[in-house]
């Protein structure tokens, strides 16, 4: 039954985004997932809290995970991949297939609704550089310590605030 159920699981980029932290921390709980995606990638992938409890409960029914509980204090759920776990993850991270782009920014689609631009595009500049302040920071304080896939992902982080204070800067040059 359980191979037929695994057969079944769609899996998504929340998925693996459970499977890449469980793989990377040995062992979790689901808070610890939460926890380390809150504290690493949520710059470029957000994802909600109840999200990672539902997903981590998904893939253990697929078989994807394995559970146990941590003997005395809080009787945490302990989760690790299983081989299955471990084989999908990998087979994920090799495929190189193009998906596009959802850019998700709000004042965006506001913008296209109507918006009025002298009052968003200041305060768009100023939280732009305020969170590119921080991923610069970031790059220089521990970037020789993260992986190169990490510090290419904080360097998409920085190009891309750039990339919004030039956009909102423009947007504010052109009803000047």
């Amino acid at each position: 039954m359980a191979d037929s159920r695994r057969a079944e699981t769609r899996l998504t980029t929340p998925s693996f985004l459970v499977l890449g932290f469980i793989d990377q921390l040995g062992e979790a709980s689901p808070y610890d997932v939460k926890v380390e995606a809150a504290r690493t990638v949520a710059p470029f992938w957000s994802m909600p809290h109840a999200q990672v409890y539902a997903q981590c409960d998904r893939l253990v029914e697929a078989g994807l995970l394995s559970e146990s509980r941590q003997s005395g204090g809080r009787n945490r759920r302990l989760l690790k991949l299983t081989p299955a776990g471990k084989a999908a993850l990998e087979k994920w991270l090799a495929d190189a297939s193009f998906v596009p782009v959802e850019a998700r920014e709000r004042s965006i689609l506001k913008l296209w609704f109507g918006a009025r631009p002298e009052v968003h595009s200041p305060v768009q500049i100023e939280e732009h550089r305020r969170t590119l302040a921080e991923y610069e920071e970031l790059a220089d304080s521990v970037g020789e310590l993260m992986s190169r896939g990490q510090r290419e992902a904080l360097e998409f982080g920085i190009r891309y605030e750039r990339m919004m204070v030039d956009f909102w800067q423009w947007v504010e040059e052109r009803g000047a």
